[in-house]
């Protein structure tokens, strides 16, 4: 390792190694520090019985030749070394309801979603197309989202005032067709009191346009980043967790590890969420007032998550994901359970693996879960590197969390149980632990239409050489974090020049 770099990124998640990636291309000296044994944070898989499991990327969008997120990983040079299979075109996504038959089909390219929705709603043509031109518009008033020069979005503040739910539900009276428009909201979170639809915009947009699952899982995107990064000379180090910095004059001069390593600096990037990064670097380095702002941001709710290995050949394959809703009514209240009611709804999606016949091997489902459920365990820690046992209480709570759960999947897959050959569970305490996140959160900072700039945080700090970056700055996602990561580079090497290094490397690439 060498002592000084020109940048130093803390946390390895995508903001930071797209951020590592973009400054080492432009000849700055890089180096990643990753307190986990893994790089990726929400990149990160686990494997259990041989089979590997995603902690956060389940399928991602905007990936076909020419659409954002493809060249932008054109730009990174990754995208011909990604192994991704591309969804099913006519149902990508799959909305259903507790005592309805239908399942409603969510499909991929905007005249294949409508046909499909009118199909099932023939007398809806006019408000499915009037939603779906209203997608594509407001996402068109963020340039970096289009890849095109213009002012940030945040200088339009009309985009802010639309409340998701309330939009969606004047384009049309039919409540079912409401409920399946705004069904896979928990992409984002859906509040339908406060979630904007520049949110469900930018979210739903880029996997009309098209949606794939990686092979293997996404941490090979954390892996193809981190040997780029190392090509272009920079130095990524896993087990480095930071625990102090040095300060000279107002400026960051170093970081110190827990292995007991000095690493200096000239610039450096937090990957880390800003309320812990606040913490880490020193609250009293900071004004009062801007680490009062910081720490009262609400943080979205965080998870639960079941990881199901089946039994070999006994459960088919799907080449989609399952969004299910209890009551269609309550599509956008699915955080507000009770005990009683939980879960309000959930999602479902499946792994594949490098020459996979018709059977699937694993199942991943997702639902709502609050950081106070899980508050008499919150002072116990537990990651790979830091082994530590939360009790048979916590044993307890998930294993009864977990068969509530495959209750209501039988609901939809009657013959499950039987296909289940072990299961493993992840709570609001496993996202905090292993990934970092203000109480578990699986999305960073909650976006709310009544006060939207309350939770804009800026990647610069109030430290002069302290940039953010993260899913908790614009937007969460795979699409989101890495024009995060362009945004918090551009404090540095200048927006414009960045974004025409982008567009230069794909200029030749054939338009979409």
């Amino acid at each position: 390792m060498k002592e000084h770099y020109d940048i130093v990124i803390i946390g390895s998640g995508l903001g930071g190694l797209v951020s590592a990636n973009i400054l080492a291309k432009e000849g700055y000296s890089v180096c990643v520090l990753e307190k986990n044994n893994q790089f990726g944070g929400n990149l990160q898989t686990f494997v259990r019985n041989k089979t590997i499991f995603d902690t956060g990327v389940h399928y991602i969008g905007g990936l076909t030749e020419g659409q954002n997120l493809y060249q932008y990983f054109k730009y990174l040079d990754i995208i011909d070394e990604l192994n991704l299979k591309k969804l099913d075109g006519d149902g990508f996504d799959i909305v259903s309801f507790d005592n309805d038959k239908n399942e409603y089909k969510h499909a991929q390219g905007y005249e294949n979603f409508i046909q499909t929705l009118v199909a099932q709603f023939p007398e809806e043509e006019n408000a499915i197309k009037t939603y779906c031109e209203k997608l594509q518009e407001i996402c068109g008033k963020f340039p970096l989202y289009k890849l095109k020069h213009g002012e940030p979005y945040y200088d339009d503040t009309s985009i802010f005032s639309l409340q998701a739910k309330s939009y969606i539900n004047s384009l049309t009276h039919n409540k079912k067709l409401q409920a399946v428009l705004a069904g896979t909201n928990f992409l984002y979170a859906g509040d339908g009191y406060r979630s904007p639809f520049y949110i469900h915009a930018l979210t739903i947009n880029s996997y009309i346009e098209s949606a794939y699952r990686c092979v293997n899982g996404g941490g090979q995107i954390a892996k193809v980043l981190i040997r780029k990064l190392k090509l272009l000379g920079g130095n990524a180090f896993k087990r480095h967790e930071v625990v102090n910095f040095g300060f000279n004059e107002g400026k960051i001069t170093s970081v110190f590890t827990k292995n007991g390593k000095e690493i200096k600096g000239n610039l450096f990037i937090s990957n880390i969420e800003p309320k812990l990064t606040l913490k880490l670097v020193g609250e009293d380095n900071f004004r009062k007032s801007y680490v009062n702002r910081i720490q009262n941001i609400e943080s979205i709710i965080a998870g639960f998550s079941l990881y199901i290995v089946l039994k070999p050949k006994s459960f088919k394959y799907h080449n989609k994901n399952y969004y299910h809703i209890k009551d269609y009514n309550k599509v956008w209240d699915a955080q507000n359970y009770t005990d009683e009611s939980w879960p309000e709804g959930y999602m479902v999606s499946m792994g594949i693996k490098k020459n996979m016949d018709e059977w699937g091997d694993s199942l991943t489902v997702m639902t709502y879960m609050r950081f106070e459920d899980v508050a008499p365990w919150e002072s116990t820690f537990n990651t790979v590197a830091n082994k530590n046992n939360r009790g048979q209480t916590y044993d307890e709570f998930k294993a009864e969390k977990a068969e509530k759960l495959i209750v209501e999947l039988e609901k939809k897959f009657p013959n499950l149980r039987n296909c289940i050959q072990d299961i493993y569970t992840s709570t609001p305490l496993s996202y905090r632990d292993y990934i970092g996140s203000n109480r578990g959160s699986i999305y960073g900072y909650v976006k709310d239409v009544n006060n939207p700039l309350r939770s804009f945080v800026s990647p610069r700090t109030k430290v002069k050489n302290l940039l953010f970056t993260g899913q908790s700055l614009n937007m969460h996602g795979i699409l989101g974090v890495t024009i995060g990561g362009v945004i918090t580079c551009s404090e540095i090497l200048g927006k414009e020049y960045l974004l025409n290094k982008i567009l230069e490397v794909n200029k030749t690439e054939k338009k979409y």
